[in-house]
């Protein structure tokens, strides 16, 4: 018996230290924080306002400096709340954008899209991607939206780790850090007629 249990406590050592070992990435985690979203009435629709704190992290800075390309993605989700049935998704929007830095010129590019501006510090960059303001995530006249009545509107924001060089989709596996991305921001929405504004 004796015998067992100590042969059990030479096992359980390593087990436990290789556990910590594959957990320590995981508690590092770089994290996105969605701040005050919000949809605002335009003449073409509604418009989607956000904040984001990024902890963007060394490893991930490192990167971009050594000409790594990253694609952050910001995820839009309208639904409808059925009682009887899953919800009923209304809307559904991506907007990318892609963080690269040339060495030639020293300057930091974000791009979304067909726009781009390139800025000189990183920190800048980050600035610009950390404030999303009035995009159209729903036109005016919109299939399935009933106005007058309740929705959830739900935002994240996230490292798109699908689009990194296949080394670093690997790495992204194993390492917290190269897994930046928020929660769902969630919140209640009740759209209005066009008169009502």
């Amino acid at each position: 018996m004796a015998f067992t249990m100590h042969c059990c406590k030479n096992v359980l050592n390593p087990l436990f230290f290789l556990l910590l070992l594959v957990w320590l990435p995981w508690a590092a985690a770089a994290d996105v924080e969605v701040r005050n979203p919000s949809l605002t009435p335009t003449d073409d629709g509604y418009a989607l306002s956000a904040d984001f704190n990024i902890d963007f992290n060394n490893r991930l800075e490192e990167a971009v400096d050594r000409g790594v390309v990253l694609y952050f993605v910001v995820d839009f989700e309208l639904n409808r709340h059925r009682w009887y049935w899953l919800d009923d998704k209304v809307a559904s929007r991506t907007l990318t954008y892609r963080l690269s830095y040339n060495a030639l010129t020293r300057l930091y590019r974000l791009s979304n899209g067909a726009l781009h501006q390139n800025f000189n510090s990183l920190e800048s960059a980050l600035r610009l991607l950390s404030r999303l303001r009035n995009w159209t995530v729903l036109e005016r006249g919109s299939s399935g939206l009933v106005y007058g009545q309740p929705y959830q509107a739900s935002v994240r924001f996230r490292l798109d780790t699908s689009q990194l060089p296949k080394p670093f989709q690997l790495t992204a596996l194993a390492y917290r850090e190269w897994n930046l991305s928020s929660d769902w921001a969630r919140w209640n929405f009740i759209p209005e007629p066009r008169e009502a504004r």
